[in-house]
This record gives structure tokens, C-alpha cells and sequence, in this order.
């Protein structure tokens, strides 16, 4: 166990799996205590009792991010079981790879926009106030697709862009009550939200190690050693930032 989190509480969404299930690991080990927020509650209490086998302290919460009044009621239970969130990790995503012209379109536009956009402010205004209280760090998940397009997958590349800007903008307007705001840009990594497409696209993952000078795809461990930096004081005068966690895949 590390102590570059000591005396923080983490509110991590979509921390029932992947990469979030591995931020919340990560905080875990290095001292936080862990607020394990997913829509998919069993694998949010899977996640806390693997913290807690690891003598660490997390406890499970239900969450769906789209609606604004759960949002407020994980802040206020948070509050209640934890005591102040000093870091919030808009983790919780979703993907449909479809082109604008197919029949789902419209759909899929607005469950990603819901999610993967709105899902963040939802979760940050109803955190807001504490943290501006404990001159906290918000850690947002855009993507590879923040910078660039990967293919059908417009609703996706979209929000990715979105939470770049409302990285930066929030960045600015919290900057003086002492809140750093940041984000890290993952390429592909193996995760159960992707693996359908992995097992039955391969054309896609090879064109994604085509383009990847690391040569492998990410794994979900990956992305908890830069969330931790970003929410630890090694990151103190960083903000505003989109980190890419990518194996290089923006440089080729």
C-alpha cells in the first residue's frame, strides 16, 4: 500500500468494471477511501470487496448519471458514509459505433450524449460545492477520440470532444477556488465495454496496432497509474490538461 492518497475520499464512477474498477484499485492502495459508483450495482459491490480483501475502504453505490436527482443522492450518501470527496472521476462511458446514416442513429446519439457529456455535468454539479470546500480534483475519461476520429463511431467521437472542452472550461472556472480539473485520453484498451467489437472486428484492432508504436493494446491497469498522478500532489500545478494514455497512437 502507497500513501500518496492518505486522508482523500474518491467518488469513481462506472467503478464497477474495466477501467474504472481499476482507477478505484488504484486509489484503494494508495490510501483513499473509495466511493464505488456504478449503474451496474453488483459489480460496484464486487469492486468495493475486492478493495476491501485488500485492506482497503470503499463502499458500492448505485448511480445512473443521465438522471440529475441520483446524482445528488450519491452526493449526499457520500457525505453521510464518507465524510468531503476531494476527488471525483467522471469515469462512466458508453459506446455505439454506428454512422449517422444508420437506422439507430438518432438513438444512439442520445444515449451517448446522456451518458458519456451530460453524465459528467450531471455528476460534478452535485459535487461541486464540496469540492470547491476541499480544493479537490476532478479526473474526467475522454479518449483518443477527444483529438482525432477512429471510425463509425460519430455519437462517440463526439462526446469525447465535448468533455476535452468542458475539461478546459471547467479548468478555468475553478482554477481559483483552488479545484484542478484534468483528463486522460485512453487509446484502445481491453475492456469489457469493447470486447464484442474486439472479438468480432479484428480488422479493428489491428488498425489500431497499426498505428500504435507500444505495439499492444492498453489494459485497464494502464490508465490507474496516470489517475492516480493526476489526483495525487505530484500533479499539483497541472491543470486543464487531456493526458493521452494511448501507446503513442496520437504521434503516428
Amino acid at each position: 500500500m502507497g500513501n500518496l492518497l492518505d486522508g482523500h475520499i474518491a467518488v469513481v464512477t462506472g467503478g464497477g468494471s474495466g477501467i474504472g474498477r481499476a482507477i478505484c484499485l488504484g486509489y484503494a492502495a494508495e490510501g483513499a477511501r473509495v466511493a464505488v459508483a456504478d449503474v451496474n450495482e453488483a459489480g460496484a459491490t464486487e469492486t468495493a470487496e475486492m478493495i476491501a480483501r485488500a485492506s482497503g475502504e470503499a463502499r458500492s453505490y448505485a448511480l445512473d448519471v443521465t438522471d440529475r436527482g441520483s446524482c445528488k443522492t450519491l452526493a449526499d450518501s457520500v457525505a453521510r458514509d464518507f465524510g468531503a470527496v476531494s476527488i471525483l472521476v467522471n469515469n462512466a462511458g458508453i459506446v455505439r459505433r454506428e454512422k449517422l446514416t444508420a437506422a439507430d442513429a438518432d438513438a444512439d446519439w442520445d444515449a451517448v450524449i446522456d451518458v458519456n457529456l451530460m453524465g459528467p455535468y450531471n455528476v460534478t454539479k452535485a459535487f461541486l460545492d464540496v469540492l470547491k470546500q476541499t480544493k479537490g480534483r476532478i479526473i474526467n475519461l475522454g479518449s483518443i477520440q477527444s483529438f482525432v476520429h477512429t471510425g463509425n463511431a460519430i455519437a462517440y467521437t463526439a462526446s469525447k470532444t465535448g468533455i476535452l472542452g468542458f475539461t478546459k472550461a471547467l479548468a478555468a472556472e475553478l482554477g481559483p477556488d483552488g479545484v484542478r480539473v484534468n483528463a486522460i485520453g485512453p487509446g484502445l484498451i481491453q475492456t469489457p465495454l469493447n470486447a464484442e467489437s474486439r472479438a468480432s472486428n479484428a480488422g479493428m484492432v489491428e488498425n489500431f496496432m497499426r498505428h500504435t508504436p507500444l505495439g499492444r493494446p492498453g489494459e485497464s491497469e494502464d490508465i490507474a497509474g496516470p489517475a492516480i498522478f493526476l489526483a495525487s500532489d505530484m500533479s499539483a500545478y497541472v491543470t486543464g490538461v487531456l493526458l493521452p494514455v494511448d501507446g503513442g497512437y496520437l504521434t503516428v
